[in-house]
């Protein structure tokens, strides 16, 4: 499967595209105008970043105890009813006068929600495409969430701008119900990938599986780490500049789009494999630039070259597919997914520290270097893991 026209021929997956994409203008629009709404009402570039981000802490915790789910619920249930709670929630955050303490407990419960959904989503792809198609289904995937980024973020600052972050608040639980509505009624009634109920204890046991193999290990920390330092930077560009955040969240997401459309659909697989540390790298070294205080065209080029580095997740997620066995996708990705977005949450409470003490400008330049250093850390391990790559798949398919 090498080009788009598959792709989108291929039985179920122009739905669950649409149903993804919904579900991340919901969440773009929606966490700008929270943002928006917390940095208004405490000035904090701290809790504004948690606003945004902070649902991203309770992934870790959903990953430990509603994982075993992802492979254990019918997808489709699982996918509609998870649109539906982020709906019901994001409207009692609209709500006037909702006090600073529930704002953030309801953060916390759609964090708890979205770690179920990430593996759900993604094991689900890997039943609707053949496995040489994974790549390419991730790609674009990740194309739409840039394309979705794009347009929340500049949908979602016009809103705000001209309504006020409430009514915004109110567009994105629409856009929810739309995300469940396309999940009902467009994706077929699948039985789940594993027999049993879910448990606690079976997502403790499966995930002690996944982090047992040092070659996945790896993977996971280069998914989780740098990347989420660089969401560390992102969640400040409402106290760096509160009027342009829209500006430059949309930039960076036009970014992330490019990397991954140039990654997943022109560069050949023996190249891709060379540039995953440079471009992790990339990620990073632009946001130096912010200290020098530089214009808003600075800025924006800036981020915009930065995010294209997200793309060297596409090779570090095709080698967690690849040494990870299929019974086990669905909380393999939901760990990974879950995994990232505690990271960013950390990131962006760190950031938010260090800026309360200095500056965003400071606070994003210190993120930036301690990505480069994670990746430069983690860079020989994983060229030396291709060895335990190999044996990896040698030890699944002989399971099988």
């Amino acid at each position: 499967m090498r080009t788009y026209r598959e792709l989108f021929r291929t039985p179920e997956f122009t739905l669950l595209f649409a149903a993804g994409a919904a579900q991340v203008a919901a969440s773009t629009v929606s966490g700008l105008a929270l943002g928006t709404l917390v940095y208004a009402a405490t000035r904090s570039p701290l809790l504004s970043a948690l606003s945004m981000f902070g649902s991203s802490f309770a992934q870790m915790l959903g990953a430990m105890v509603l994982l075993s789910a992802a492979d254990r619920l019918r997808p489709r249930a699982a996918l509609t009813g998870l649109a539906l709670v982020f709906c019901a929630t994001t409207v009692v955050l609209a709500v006037p006068g909702l006090p600073l303490w529930a704002l953030f407990v309801l953060v916390i419960g759609q964090g708890m929600a979205a770690s179920l959904g990430g593996g759900v989503r993604i094991g689900l792809l890997n039943e609707i495409l053949p496995r040489e198609g994974y790549l390419l289904g991730r790609s674009v995937i990740n194309m739409s969430v840039g394309v979705q980024q794009i347009c929340g973020f500049a949908v979602g600052g016009v809103l705000v701008a001209a309504l006020s972050p409430r009514p915004t608040l109110l567009v994105g639980a629409g856009l929810y119900l739309v995300a469940a509505a396309v999940a009902r009624l467009g994706l077929g009634d699948r039985p789940p990938r594993v027999a049993g109920r879910p448990s606690i204890t079976q997502t403790w046991r499966t995930n002690r599986l996944l982090l047992a193999s040092g070659a996945r290990r790896r993977v996971y920390l280069a998914l989780w780490v740098p990347n989420g330092l660089i969401v560390g930077c992102e969640s400040l560009y409402v106290s760096h500049d509160a009027r342009h955040a829209g500006l430059l969240f949309a930039f960076a997401a036009a970014g992330m789009l490019a990397g991954d459309t140039v990654m997943g659909r022109f560069v050949p697989p023996s190249l891709r494999e060379r540039l995953a540390t440079p471009l992790r790298l990339l990620l990073a070294v632009p946001y130096l630039v912010f200290l020098l205080a530089p214009p808003l065209p600075v800025a924006v080029a800036a981020v915009t070259l930065a995010s294209a580095g997200f793309s060297a997740g596409l090779m570090l997620q095709q080698r967690l597919m690849e040494i990870t066995p299929e019974e086990m996708s669905g909380q393999a990705f939901g760990l990974q997914s879950s995994g990232t977005l505690a990271m960013q949450g950390v990131a962006a409470a760190l950031a938010g520290t260090v800026a309360e003490f200095t500056s965003p400008a400071v606070a994003m330049a210190a993120m930036a270097v301690a990505s480069v250093a994670v990746t430069l850390v983690l860079a020989p391990g994983l060229r030396r893991g291709r060895e335990e790559h190999a044996a990896a798949e040698g030890h699944v398919q002989s399971r099988g």
